[in-house]
């Protein structure tokens, strides 16, 4: 990892920084009540990457029993192609093998051919297809990561 990247939880006093990066990288963004009630679940994890002052960008997860759903991923756009979605997806699956973690799956636009690059860089596996599973009709591409071997 960077040594200038820190990751840290997300606590509530984030929000108004989280929504600006949601607004900036998604067509269909998470309203401020969905990501007050990612804090409250005990499932969910939102991890933020900053870079000195600068929220760099996040990732929310769910961790349940042994298995890693990957809910949203962003990376503010100033600072795209430069490892933040990497270091993110890195520390989460590196810490939640550590307490026995199986496999992560995600789903992601057929479009957005940055992030299935990077999902395959770690290993993810295309294992199917969700029809019209964005609001605006896309396709989204079903990928997992089975952990057996891997180290991180």
């Amino acid at each position: 990892m960077n040594p200038e990247n820190i990751i840290r939880p997300m606590t509530e006093a984030d929000l108004e920084q989280v929504l600006v990066i949601e607004h900036l990288c998604h067509r269909t963004p998470w309203s401020e009540a969905m990501f007050l009630n990612e804090l409250a679940n005990p499932l969910s994890r939102v991890d933020l990457l900053w870079r000195g002052n600068d929220l760099a960008g996040f990732l929310c997860a769910w961790r349940v029993c042994e298995e890693l759903s990957i809910l949203n991923v962003a990376t503010a756009p100033n600072m795209r192609r430069s490892g933040v979605a990497h270091a993110l997806l890195e520390q989460a699956l590196y810490r939640n093998q550590q307490t026995g973690l199986e496999c992560a799956l995600l789903e992601v636009r057929l479009s957005n051919l940055a992030a299935i690059a990077l999902y395959r860089s770690f290993g993810f596996c295309e294992v199917g297809r969700r029809q019209r599973y964005y609001s605006d009709g896309e396709d989204a591409l079903v990928m997992q990561l089975v952990l057996t071997g891997h180290r991180f």
